[in-house]
């Protein structure tokens, strides 16, 4: 029988991996956080990033039982609720103020630097590249150990991993086959900072929060950020899914001279929607020169993602269902894995013996967290149907005409519900 603690490692450290750390370190649980990036530098986490907007009963729920909810609320406000639709040429179908909305968005930099915050330094390891995570029996123990590689950092071995490890997950690769697959879409992003001050008719034209202008199953969108800035992502309908590796290693001034020449692809578009990727693109050479494009293809893990699960190791966030960002769903139900995990394992963890052994943990802990996949994998299907389903109207061959509807239903639902 073992007479060690258990052994917990969090391979991952976006917003699901450090929020199961933090309510894990609430509660006085050891485990150790493995992210793949340096440790990034407070300039770098002050610069432009996407923005998430918090759904009460996942993501700002989450951040409730984290104690953190209030400091979350001092630093949203550089998107707001609004949202614009247009047509290819710029013509505005719909607008609002966000007024059915109460989803404070907060951009991803900023949750993770305050997440991080409240997690001990010497409790995430930064840098740390998983090469491989194998499973063996621990001799004479009945315990399932994993071992994580991480190449020259070397091999460390755990008695519960979590993959937050995201889409091409390598802790998933313990429990299934499933790869992820093109989603038929190319993403490239882009930034236009203090957008009010150099392009004030740019800014009017995105409005204060989202804007999205679509047409020709393409898409070309925008969300505000900090240092006023606004956030570009033009998404292609592209059939080639190696379509990115054509500008590898170019700038955006080439992006811009393909996308925009390309009649596939955006060269009909109206001239305010062109002048507004055109800009973008210059702005992101003259912030970043020299560096390449952020041009990238699209994945999804299938719709009711599932596997036969095994007892050491489980996944959360995009490595279990990854998905399109078409509902807003993505850190939210990563979120919200990251915390009814923590229950399970504080659970297991509590009772007396699991807590000073590590065989007993093991075994407290398994039942529980088949339970949590199961409820997982039920949760994820119902929002990566709606994520694929938005994706389809969004992106079909007038995807304008009808988001602009999709709101406007949305709206005569509130009020109809007002009124009763």
């Amino acid at each position: 029988m073992s007479s060690s603690q258990p052994r917990i490692a969090i391979v991952g450290g976006g917003p699901a991996g450090l929020t199961t750390g933090l309510l894990l370190h609430k509660r006085g649980v050891p485990f150790t956080i493995f992210e793949l990036r340096q440790k990034p530098t407070d300039e770098e986490l002050a610069k432009p990033s996407g923005m998430l907007d918090l759904h009460e009963e996942s993501g700002i729920a989450a951040l409730k039982e984290c104690g953190l909810f209030d400091e979350i609320l001092q630093i949203t406000g550089d998107c707001s609720e609004a949202q614009k639709v247009s047509d290819k040429n710029g013509n505005i179908l719909h607008t609002d103020d966000g007024d059915i909305s109460q989803r404070p968005e907060i951009s991803r930099h900023a949750l993770s630097k305050l997440l991080s915050s409240h997690i001990p330094a010497d409790q995430i390891r930064w840098g740390y590249k998983l090469l491989a995570a194998t499973k063996s029996m621990a001799s004479g123990s009945g315990l399932t150990e994993i071992q994580l590689d991480f190449g020259p950092r070397g091999k460390q071995t755990f008695d519960l991993v979590i993959g937050a490890d995201g889409a091409w997950s390598k802790v998933r690769n313990l429990l299934s086959d499933t790869k992820p697959y093109y989603a038929g879409t190319q993403n490239i992003t882009l930034t236009i900072r203090e957008v009010t001050k150099k392009y004030p008719h740019l800014s009017e034209l995105v409005g204060l929060g989202s804007f999205a202008a679509l047409g020709d199953r393409h898409g070309v969108m925008s969300q505000r950020g900090p240092q006023d800035s606004a956030r570009i992502y033009i998404f292609l309908t592209i059939k080639d899914e190696h379509y990115a590796t054509t500008l590898a290693g170019q700038t955006a001034l080439a992006a811009k001279e393909r996308v925009l020449g390309d009649v596939e692809l955006l060269s009909t578009w109206g001239t305010a929607i062109k002048e507004l990727v055109t800009i973008a693109c210059d702005e992101e050479v003259a912030d970043n020169p020299g560096n390449a494009v952020d041009i990238h293809p699209m994945y999804v893990l299938p719709v009711g993602n599932a596997w036969e699960h095994k007892i050491g190791a489980t996944v959360i966030g995009d490595a279990a269902h990854l998905m399109g960002p078409w509902a807003g769903e993505g850190v939210n139900l990563a979120m919200w894995d990251s915390q009814l995990l923590a229950h399970a394992i504080i659970k297991a963890y509590e009772t007396e013996t699991a807590r000073k052994d590590a065989a007993s943990f093991q075994s407290v802990l398994d039942p529980l967290i088949e339970a949590f996949e199961v409820d997982m994998v039920a949760r994820a299907q119902e929002k990566a149907e709606e994520s694929s389903s938005n994706g389809q109207m969004l992106f079909g061959e007038d995807g304008a005409t009808a988001f602009a509807e999709f709101f406007r239903q949305a709206y005569a639902g509130a009020i109809s519900g007002e009124s009763t």
